[in-house]
């Protein structure tokens, strides 16, 4: 704890002064850039990857990031989602998965949340991932993580998708949707493209999009 206390003394005498005025107008008002729903998991640092201001950011966190399909649980998701999308209006959710989950390896082994059953029913929501790895994958089990960390960013997507406030405005080309898979160790990140069903790099020749074909033009 007192390392924390010692962070937070720091942040008030020396980072916090030279940043003073961004504060000032961070003070009643924010306009975040983007939604970034991503793990809980302490490695993953969205600011930092990002390389984010204080309020570019509108940021959810959970274990697994998890996206609960609308009307299944309407809790702290849920209710960010549309609050982001109506209230803030993000023009981008990104859903990011990471490397070495926890929550994946869960997933796999299931019988090791016996003590854990909130975790346990929590990750029901990435079951859906794990039928299309089970039922399609055919790798090798070294990959099978992987695969299925994947998986659940593109389950998570689709989730995403069935909230009506989200709908409307991909609909109408007023939001975007992405799934990136970060990679702790290497800082990698590979990014979903719905247009070619796969996983690019995010800093390669063309931006992945996972958003679908606006269907609806405004005046």
């Amino acid at each position: 704890m007192h390392s924390i206390v010692d962070g937070f003394k720091r942040f008030r005498n020396e980072v916090f002064p030279a940043q003073e005025e961004l504060f000032k107008s961070l003070a009643t008002a924010q306009n975040p850039r983007a939604m970034f729903i991503t793990c809980a998991d302490s490695r993953i640092v969205p600011e930092l990857i990002t390389q984010s201001s204080p309020g570019d950011l509108f940021v959810c966190r959970n274990v697994g990031n998890v996206v609960p399909a609308y009307g299944q649980m309407m809790g702290g998701v849920s209710t960010a989602i549309e609050y982001a999308v109506l209230a803030l209006h993000v023009q981008h959710i990104i859903i990011c998965g990471h490397s070495d989950c926890g929550a994946m390896k869960a997933v796999l082994d299931p019988v090791a949340l016996a003590s854990m059953p909130t975790v346990q029913a929590w990750l029901r929501h990435s079951e859906v991932a794990l039928r299309v790895v089970e039922e399609n994958c055919g790798c090798g089990h070294h990959d099978v993580l992987e695969i299925l960390t994947e998986e659940n960013v593109v389950a998570q997507l689709d989730h995403l998708r069935t909230h009506p406030s989200v709908a409307a405005r991909l609909a109408s080309g007023q939001l975007f949707i992405h799934g990136w898979v970060y990679d702790i160790e290497s800082s990698k990140i590979i990014a979903y493209d719905s247009e070619q069903g796969r996983f690019l790099p995010l800093d390669g020749d063309i931006v992945p999009m996972a958003t679908p074909r606006q269907r609806y033009f405004r005046s």
